[in-house]
Order: structure tokens, then sequence, then C-alpha cells
């Protein structure tokens, strides 16, 4: 029954559906207008308040083209008092925009004076615009339009719009249907997955942690305690289970206050991966974790501690097995704790969605990844005590302590300097000192490489380390490993392209930071009616690309995947690209501007009024592909139908996976022109393989 019970607990533990928030149609700002004006009194304010939802963010004035503007119709009533004053702003530096970010979340407040030149008989007319993003990605500019008089504020309301109807809105494409692309390839992947992804990494990581000498030691020595002169076998199976469970519910415990706060804030990721100071100081801590798997020093805890939990370990039942699992986690950290450390740092600096809903419940998606991260490994450090108390006799088969043990510590230290140099490359990047580009970042890994396979033959030594007498078939394995390694580094540190480096993907400097330039040259449109008909001309398919002057991970995208040997030549020999800028702030015409029905995040509609260029394209990705977020990346054939799921970057930043979409897009294309042979490029008799320069 105990047995049982226990299983129940682990499964449900683990058993659970966790799903992003949905990216669709979102709108994440919301503004109060107050106006305060005494009557009679030439002076007056206007405060503009905006509440942003959690893990988004607006950006200040002070960035022009992106920030927030406040606009003010001109009239003889009245006559603004300054500028439109402001609170203190965030402050970050982008490297990929190359500039200091100003930026705003929670409940920032602007505030404008009014002189009146007839108090009591005046209308101020004016309009908000803003841009919202989160850590993954922006929305288009967003309007609100407003109304000042001596009654009061009145917000402007175009009114309330009816069902979308394709036929008479030009920007929802008809023959786009969302749900029933030609190939059922692209889909976005699940958070869940992601999430296991983490604790599948943990459980690397404790793994690795169970042959360090602080640990490897314990499990024969705890087991043996847990089964000798125990008669009931069952009871020692029990009592070892339980106490490889509170290993790993210790380490879970750890994560929980940060689960629980309420002031975690996703763009914890974006602060790991920009801040130049704390990423030096990861730098520092790893390299000092590094130097103790060396042997020149030990990290402990208080030994204190660990007197205190071995003496409370004596209490009987669940509650001194509860300690004696403590105990064990105290007195391992100086082997563990770099590990874990290392692990953790790297899962908060990895990006995700902001949150994630798990039965019901809604979490900052850097505290589920830190819980999943350390509950895995806790999980795999525990696991053993309890098979091995299952199965006593495979403690037979285990190896022997001894020197071997220290070879393994010392290898992982090798590991946490490389594990370091990312963190110095982060703060090298934003700063742009020129220290770790993309070449010298895989000139250090190769060195590493090559000292870490002499290290396993015996060509360097470090303290404690044992006489090699014979280089044994898995020394020989390892230094084998570590030599090929170096070689397939090697491209990387002269700047040239043999292989990809996919395997190493976010770990080096992007491309663009480098000593050899690469730029990316993809052919793109930046119209939508002028691509299309050179596509239906060529008889191409076409990757409309939702992108932003102001977004980050377009860039990204672009600098990073786009510039790919592989992926450039199928953009430019397979593809018409579109890309539509839903920030482009060039206005429309009067006779240009439309009014369009236009769907909610509730489901309702309302009207819209398109002003700008950029409104068209925010305003079809929203109607046709259900999203409003960039990058936003959909496939169509030149007769508009789709074919395949849109992705975005989440999806788009796994180089392996954008290639397959691509090209099952173009596999997709080729059964639509099977279906319709006479359509596109073939009515004007071009060859449809012919590469068309523009």
């Amino acid at each position: 029954m105990k047995l049982r019970f226990l299983a129940i607990f682990f499964l449900s533990l683990f058993t659970f559906s966790a799903q992003a928030q949905p990216k669709g149609l979102v709108e994440p700002v919301k503004w109060t207008i107050t106006f305060n004006h005494e009557s009679g009194s030439e002076e007056a304010e206007i405060i503009f308040k905006a509440q942003v939802d959690r893990g988004w963010h607006i950006y200040s004035q002070r960035m022009p083209g992106n920030g927030v503007e406040f606009t003010f119709e001109e009239q003889e009533g009245y006559s603004l008092v300054d500028t439109t004053m402001e609170g203190e702003a965030i402050i970050h530096f982008d490297e990929m925009l190359g500039l200091e970010i100003y930026s705003f979340k929670g409940a920032p407040e602007f505030v404008q004076k009014i002189k009146l030149n007839n108090p009591s008989d005046f209308e101020i007319a004016g309009s908000i615009m803003s841009f919202a993003c989160d850590i993954i990605a922006c929305l288009p500019p967003d309007f609100k339009d407003f109304i000042i008089t001596q009654d009061g504020v009145q917000e402007v309301d175009l009114g309330i719009g009816s069902e979308i109807d394709c036929e008479k809105n030009p920007y929802d494409i008809c023959n786009v249907d969302i749900d029933n692309p030609v190939k059922p390839c692209g889909e976005e992947r699940q958070n869940d997955k992601s999430l296991w992804g983490v604790f599948l990494l943990g459980m690397l990581g404790g793994l690795i942690a169970l042959v360090t000498p602080c640990v490897f030691p314990m499990i024969p020595l705890t087991v043996t305690f847990f089964t000798k002169g125990d008669e009931d076998k069952g009871k020692a199976i029990w009592r070892a289970a339980t106490y490889g469970f509170f290993i790993m519910l210790i380490y879970f415990l750890l994560s929980v206050p940060f689960l629980v706060a309420p002031d975690v804030d996703p763009e914890i990721l974006s602060m790991i991966s920009t801040n130049p100071w704390l990423n030096i100081g990861l730098f520092v801590i790893i390299i000092v974790f590094a130097l103790s798997f060396f042997g020149y020093y030990e990290l402990v805890l208080p030994q204190k501690w660990a007197n205190k939990m071995d003496s409370a370990s004596d209490v009987g039942g669940l509650i001194g097995t509860f300690f004696m699992a403590l105990t064990l986690a105290i007195v391992s950290f100086s082997c563990t704790g770099p590990i874990l450390g290392s692990l953790l740092a790297g899962t908060l600096a990895s990006q995700g969605a902001d949150s994630v809903s798990i039965a019901g419940m809604h979490f900052q998606m850097v505290s589920v990844k830190l819980s999943m991260g350390m509950t895995g490994f806790g999980f795999a450090l525990g696991l053993p005590f309890a098979v091995f108390a299952a199965f006593p006799s495979m403690l037979t088969k285990l190896p022997q302590s001894g020197g071997w043990l220290n070879s393994v510590k010392v290898v992982l230290g090798f590991l946490e300097v490389a594990f370091a140099i990312k963190f110095l490359s982060n703060a090298d990047l934003v700063e742009q000192w020129g220290l770790v580009k993309r070449e010298t970042f895989f000139i250090a890994w190769f060195i590493l490489s090559v000292a870490a396979g002499l290290y396993v033959i015996g060509k360097i030594k470090f303290p404690h380390d044992s006489p090699i007498k014979s280089l044994s078939v898995s020394r020989l394995t390892f230094a084998g490993l570590f030599f090929g390694f170096a070689v397939y580094l090697i491209p990387g540190m002269l700047g040239k392209m043999w292989w990809n480096h996919n395997l190493l993907s976010g770990f080096p400097p992007p491309m663009y930071y480098a000593y050899v330039e690469h730029e990316h040259e993809v052919k793109t449109f930046t119209d939508y009616e002028e691509g299309m008909a050179y596509a239906k001309e060529y008889n191409k398919p076409v990757m409309l690309d939702f992108t932003g002057w102001a977004c980050v991970n377009c860039r990204k995208m672009e600098d990073n995947v786009w510039i790919l040997k592989d992926i450039k030549e199928i953009l430019n020999n397979d593809y018409v690209v579109i890309s539509l800028y839903v920030d482009e702030r060039t206005e429309l015409s009067e006779a240009e501007q439309e009014i369009i029905d236009f769907p909610n995040s509730d489901g309702s509609y309302r009207k819209k009024k398109l002003r700008m260029v950029g409104d068209r394209w925010a305003s079809m990705e929203a109607l046709s592909f259900k999203s409003s977020t960039q990058p936003l990346y959909a496939l169509l054939n030149n007769d508009e139908v789709l074919l395949t799921n849109p992705i975005g970057y989440n999806y788009g930043s796994d180089v392996e996976q954008f290639k397959a979409w691509l090209e099952c897009g173009v596999e997709a294309f080729e059964e639509t022109k099977a279906d319709n042979p006479f359509g596109g490029g073939d009515a004007f008799g071009l060859d449809n393989n012919n590469t068309v320069p523009f």
C-alpha cells in the first residue's frame, strides 16, 4: 500500500498539462484618461494611465518611432504647457538594436499640462499610440482617440463591428483556411514539451552529480544501511524509496519561493541575456565553481548545518528519513552545487513563453522552468537509492570508488569553464567590446576541448589526481570525443561555413558579431499585391513575413537563420518572400484610409480605422492568420491558399525545423500545382524551376 501511494504521488507530481497562454489576438494594454480641472481656472492637466498586463511592457517617449506618443489636434481654445511628462523608465541595452531601451511595466502614468484660453468652453482632441511587447514578440501600434470638453473625457468609438465578411474586407484573405492548410506541418511547439526538456536537462545534471566523489560513495553505504538486518524486504524498499523521494522533494522545495512569489517577472530572462554586469557576475561564479572542480579548494556549506541535519536524522520514521536526505543534499553541495548552479543559470538564460497554465493555475514560465529543472535534478539524484534497495544484488556490479571519480570532477570543471565563456560572451555582445566575437568563442572552446582530451589521457595533471597506470577503453573513448569535438569547432574558428554548427545553437555569438562579415541576401517585397503578382507571374509559392522595424526577434531570425546557406537558397530560389512591416509609419492619404470590421480578443467585433501602411498588414495578420505578434511566417501558393500552419519565432529559432517547414511548404505547393495545372506561371509558358532576378 505504501509503495502504491508513493507511485501515485510521483505520477501525480509529473503528469500535468502545461500550456502557454494563447498568443493570438491579445490586448495587453488598457488606457484610462483623467482630466483634472478646477472650474474657472486656466490651468488643467490630463493624466494618461496605462494598465500593462504582466509580462508585457510599452516603450518610453524617448524611443522615437517605437515609444508611446500623445498627439493633440491644434485648436485655438487651448495650448500645451511643455511636453508630456513621464515617470522613471526601466533601462537596458539591447545588443540587437545597439541602443538603450526605455520601457514601462505595470501601471505607468503620463501627465500633460494644459492652458485653457476659455475655461468655460473648450475642446481638446487627440490620440494615444503605443507599442506593446513581451519577451518573445511585439504587437503593432495601437491607437486610442479621445475628446475632452468641459463635460469631461469622451473616448472616440467608431462603433461596433459586425462579423467579418472576407468578400467585403480586403485584409481578410478568403482562401486562407487557418484550420485546414494543405499540409499540417509547422504547428507551434507546445511549452509542455519544452518544460519536459528542462526536466530532462535537470535529470542529466542529477545523473552527472551521481558520479562525483561527494555522491557516488554514498550509494552503497546508504542502501546497505536501509537493507542491513532487515528481514522485511518491502520495508527496506519503502524506506529507500522515500529517501530518494525526499531528495527530489528537497530540490523541488528550493524552487517553491520562486514559483509562488507574485513579483517574479518573466523579463528576468531578458535581463539575464542582456545585462552585462549580471553576465559577468555569472561568469565569475562559474569560474569559481570550475576551480573547485579542478581541486584547488573545496566549496562546502557550514559544517554546523550538516551536523544538525545528521543529528535530526536519528529520529525514526519519515521525519528521520527526510533529514537523512537533507543531510545528503548539504554534505554533497561541493559537487552538486556547481552542477545545479550552472544548470539553473542556463535554464533561466533560455527564452520561453511568459506564463503557463498548470491544473487551472497560472505561473510565470521562468519559475516553472526553475522548478522543473531542480525537480529533475533531485529525481535523478534520488532514484538510484530506491532502485538499488529493490535490487541489492546490483550493488556488486557498481564500479569501486577511486581516482576515476576525481577525473570525472575535473572534466566537469572544463565543462564549467566552457559554460562560463558563454556568459562572458553575452556581456561582450551587449557592450560591443569585441573581446569574444564568434571566432574567438570557437577558439576558446577548441582549446578547452583539446585540454580536456589531454587531461583524460594523462598529459595534463591537477591536484588530487591519481597516477594513470594504463589507458582504459573508456578513457580513450572520452578523449576521442573531446578531440573530435575540437575538430568540429575548427570551421567556426576560421569564420568558415564548411558545415553548420546547429549542435551549438544559441551558444556562440550570432554570425553578424564576427570578424568575417555575414549578411543575409534574401530578396523581399514589401507590398503584398506587388509580391503576389510576381509570385503568380513566375508560379512560385509565397512566404509572408509579418515583421516590424522594432521587432528584435525578427532581426534575430534574419541575422541568424535566413543567413544560412541552405535557408537562403530555399528562400531565394523556391519562394517569393513578402515582408510586411506592421509598424510602418507611412501615413495613408485621406482617400486611402479605411474603416474596417476588426475582431477583439474576446471574440466581439469593433470598427477600426486604418491610418498607416502598417495598419493594413497588422489587420491582415489578425484577420487572416488570427495572430497579432511578430515575427509570424505563413506560406501561401499564388492563389492565396494556405500551404502549412503559420509559425512564429519559437519554432523558427530551430534551424532544422525551420528548413523542414519550408521544404514542407514546397511539397504542398507542388500538390496544389497538380490540382491546378493551368494556373500561375504555366499560363505564361514559363519554366517553373527558373530563378528570376529581382
